[in-house]
């Protein structure tokens, strides 16, 4: 796999989305200028996970947000994966959508895994995965609570999924899920996991930081404290033989 990826960690910017954008801004040239093609951000960028206003800020795919985020990968060169909330019709979702380095939209997701009674009662679930291609990868988009579901997963790794791209908001206490769940994913389902959370606090919600990029064989590529952070892994490593897993293949079904 022969790409350089990045993700950045930083505070959520509630309801304001110049400094949203002004933090996504540095993070893309930052990582293209050490050659990454794909920066991944945390969950809800837009306008703030633990944000009081989501129904009424919520936008359309295609709005305000998505345009100035393509304007920003172009000027760049560098492609993204972040999440906002999307309003469509009546209904809002926990969204993330991929841009390539030239600004033009590659994918587009819908959480399916809703994480307790607030995101359930904000947001309606999505139905179905979204994958798509960045310098011949097949990469795809899972958001924060999806990633803890290993039937999503081995369905991706079915498929071919080589690069997961995870924006998260992962609270306090529960840096076991970048510690050992990221990992242990990545090592089972033969994959590479980019995993991007906040730091700091956003309103009663503490973000435990802990982003991190992890290889099939299971390596730590990178990863982040509990403070801002911009982290790039170049993906040509070859992950050691000897760790990779055959379990998608070797699986036999009990009924």
């Amino acid at each position: 796999m022969s790409i350089t990826i990045a993700l950045w960690q930083g505070h959520a910017r509630t309801d304001d989305t110049p400094a949203a954008l002004a933090d996504l801004r540095a993070a893309l040239a930052g990582a293209a200028a050490v050659g990454a093609r794909l920066l991944v951000a945390p969950e809800v960028f837009f306008p703030g996970y633990n944000s009081g206003n989501i129904p009424a800020l919520a936008q359309p795919r295609g709005g305000d947000w998505h345009r100035a985020l393509a304007d920003l990968c172009r000027a760049t060169a560098c492609g993204l994966v972040v999440g906002y909330a999307e309003r469509d019709g009546n209904g809002v979702f926990n969204s993330a959508v991929a841009f390539d380095a030239t600004g033009r939209e590659v994918a587009h997701y819908r959480k399916t895994q809703l994480f307790g009674p607030r995101e359930k009662a904000i947001y309606a679930p999505g139905d179905a995965l979204a994958t798509f291609a960045i310098d011949g990868i097949r990469a795809a988009i899972l958001i924060c609570y999806d990633v803890e579901f290993a039937p999503l997963i081995r369905r991706l790794a079915e498929e071919g999924t080589e690069l997961l791209l995870v924006p998260t908001a992962n609270p306090e206490p529960n840096i076991h899920v970048s510690r050992i769940v990221v990992p242990a994913h990545a090592i089972n389902h033969g994959m590479t996991i980019a995993y991007a959370n906040y730091c700091g606090t956003e309103g009663d919600i503490a973000y435990c930081g802990g982003s991190t990029i992890v290889a099939p064989d299971a390596a730590i590529l990178g990863f982040a404290g509990p403070a801002p952070a911009l982290l790039t892994a170049d993906l040509s490593r070859r992950p050691d033989p000897v760790l990779l897993q055959t379990q998608i293949s070797d699986y036999r079904p009990i009924r």
